[in-house]
């Protein structure tokens, strides 16, 4: 046994070597193949990067050699023609076209504009009354490079052959731009447009660092139109008379020979409104009448007979319990309550458990719940609705006598649901700012017609920052409005998103919708109590988590006496409060 195991070893060495030699080899290939990769890798990304170099620098070369060739061509122009049409000063020069170079799609922009040289004094200070001491001309030529935006840009300044400074006919246009506080706001769109001038003006510019945008030498004509913009933000504008417009504010300015025309343009960042659409919080009853078995969940010893659950024939103890009661949007617990009969030598117990039936909600919330309850009606009000969205009921039936049983009619929960979405409600929103009056009355600069659609909401964005105010229509849509914890007119900051939610009612002709607030903080005032009262007519409610209340169903009159109480407030009363149509009153207390 020995000689034969010794005489195996150097056979089973050699193959164990053969094998190591085999794995060895492959791990090296698996790590030369991984070396080669990451090799190749950079090459490639190498070789990438120094085609973007070489085509960018390709197409740099031509935005250059074009930006060249347009400054020789302005100056080979006599100073009279160095211009843009539609600029001011007017030449033939495009202020923008397309340009196809050594296969790249560019954009030259040419502008060209007078300037006042500070050495003789700017505006009425210049010494010799000629601000249009010389022109600059900005040549940019700009193209994209794999969704990547590049430019270049030559500035020069051509002053008139003869040396000498000239009058210009014409006058001087200032736009100065500024953001809802009145700050200036550089770099902000100027479009100034008259196609009435001569020669016909149409120049895009920006203002400068100081908000500042300037057109010297302006041809003195009416109809400046003026529009202010920025990325993001909101459009300021002047207006021209219209057979609607027929006062535009501001209107369309007027440039007079050697005279100043300025004005100013706010705009700022647009912002977004949500609005949604409710229907109130309703009153809500989950029941069983017990015509079937359909609203039980489990039940022994207990059978449905005549709209009433019973004892089983020969049974002394048997128990039911429902299926989940609980509504969809569900606000408060109510009351859990029960119609029954007890006679003698029996008995019915109750008991409430959480919505899947397999635990007592707590004597914490539910007093007396362990025990079980045998009479009258049982307060759910302390039931959390978020720990316990749905809830099961249960009762335990005992006798003495198994001749006689006692009975269950009927046993409900009742509850608070919503708001539920209110879909399709149409709305219209206006804001405060005007643009001008006519025919038929002031013209607001915003004012459209929406619906919230099917899924009872609609977002609304770019929106200018204004005190916008949302109107529904009861006599159109059936409803009016009963709550809105952001009452109307609503302030829109810039870049701001704002959600206004609004609880409906149907409508009737005639309703009063309250808020109360407080005189030192302004806010609204949750649980205030008030009383509208007029002959024949008496109602008290209390202030919702809105702090509004609504009253319905009103007459037309001028003479309902309120009176709104709060604790820690003085009471507010008055004995004019006029009712016409949707009305609305805003009190304060102090």
């Amino acid at each position: 046994m020995n000689e034969k195991s010794q005489a195996h070893r150097p056979i089973r060495s050699k193959l164990e070597a053969r094998s190591s030699r085999r794995g060895v080899t492959l791990i090296d290939t698996l790590v030369g193949i991984a070396l080669m990769s990451i090799v190749f890798v950079g090459v490639a990304a190498a070789f990438q990067f120094s085609v973007k170099i070489v085509t960018n620098n390709k197409a740099r070369a031509g935005a250059i050699a074009l930006a060249d060739q347009r400054m020789e061509y302005i100056r080979s122009l006599a100073y009279s023609a160095v211009g843009t049409v539609g600029g001011v000063p007017s030449g033939s020069i495009p202020q923008n076209e397309a340009v196809t170079f050594n296969g790249v799609n560019y954009t030259r922009r040419t502008y060209v504009e007078y300037d006042d040289d500070p050495k003789d004094g700017t505006g009425a200070s210049d010494s010799n009354n000629i601000v249009e001491d010389y022109k600059s001309v900005k040549v940019q030529v700009l193209w994209t490079e794999k969704r990547t935006p590049y430019n270049v840009t030559l500035v020069t300044r051509v002053s008139p052959t003869t040396g000498l400074e000239t009058n210009v006919p014409g006058g001087t246009l200032m736009i100065y731009s500024v953001n809802s506080l009145g700050n200036a706001l550089p770099g902000a769109s100027v479009t100034i447009v008259n196609p009435a001038a001569s020669p016909a003006v149409n120049i895009s510019t920006f203002t400068d660092a100081s908000g500042t945008a300037s057109v010297l030498g302006a041809p003195a004509a009416t109809g400046y139109q003026i529009t202010v913009t920025g990325p993001g933000d909101s459009t300021s504008q002047t207006y021209s008379v219209t057979a609607q417009n027929t006062s535009p504010n501001p209107g369309n300015l007027t440039v007079t020979n050697t005279h100043t025309t300025s004005a100013t343009f706010a705009i700022d960042a647009l912002g977004t409104k949500t609005i949604n659409t409710w229907t109130q919080i309703l009153n809500g009853t989950s029941s069983d009448p017990f015509n079937n078995a359909s609203m039980i969940a489990t039940s022994t010893g207990i059978v449905i007979s005549g709209g009433s659950a019973m004892l089983a024939t020969g049974s002394t103890t048997g128990q039911v319990m429902s299926v989940p009661f609980g509504p969809s949007y569900l606000a408060t617990w109510g009351t859990f309550s029960w119609s029954d009969t007890q006679p003698a030598t029996t008995s019915i117990r109750y008991h409430v458990y959480n919505g899947d039936g397999t635990a007592l909600i707590p004597d914490s919330l539910v007093p007396g719940n362990a025990a079980g309850f045998t009479s009258g009606s049982v307060s759910l009000a302390n039931v959390s609705t978020t720990t316990y969205p749905t809830i099961t009921l249960d009762a335990v039936f005992t006798t003495h006598n198994a001749s006689v049983t006692p009975s269950l009619s009927l046993w409900s929960v009742n509850d608070t649901y919503g708001p539920l979405p209110l879909p399709n409600i149409a709305f219209n929103l206006l804001g405060a700012k005007t643009i001008g009056s006519g025919p038929s009355g002031t013209i607001f600069k915003y004012n459209q017609n929406f619906s919230t659609g099917a899924a009872g909401g609609v977002t609304i964005p770019n929106l200018e920052w204004d005190n916008y105010t949302v109107t529904i229509s009861g006599t159109s849509t059936g409803y009016d409005v009963a709550s809105a914890c952001n009452p109307q007119p609503e302030s829109l900051s810039p870049g701001a998103v704002m959600t206004s939610n609004f609880y409906l009612t149907a409508h009737t002709t005639n309703s009063l919708l309250v808020n109360v607030r407080s005189s030192a903080t302004g806010a609204l005032i949750p649980g205030a109590t008030v009383t509208l009262t007029r002959s024949g007519y008496n109602s008290t409610l209390t202030a919702d988590a809105c702090g509004q209340t609504f009253f319905s169903g009103l007459s037309l009159a001028s003479n309902y006496s309120i009176s709104v109480s709060a604790t820690g407030y003085t009471t507010y009363t008055s004995s004019t409060v006029t009712v016409a149509g949707a009305s609305n009153l805003s009190v304060v207390l102090n």
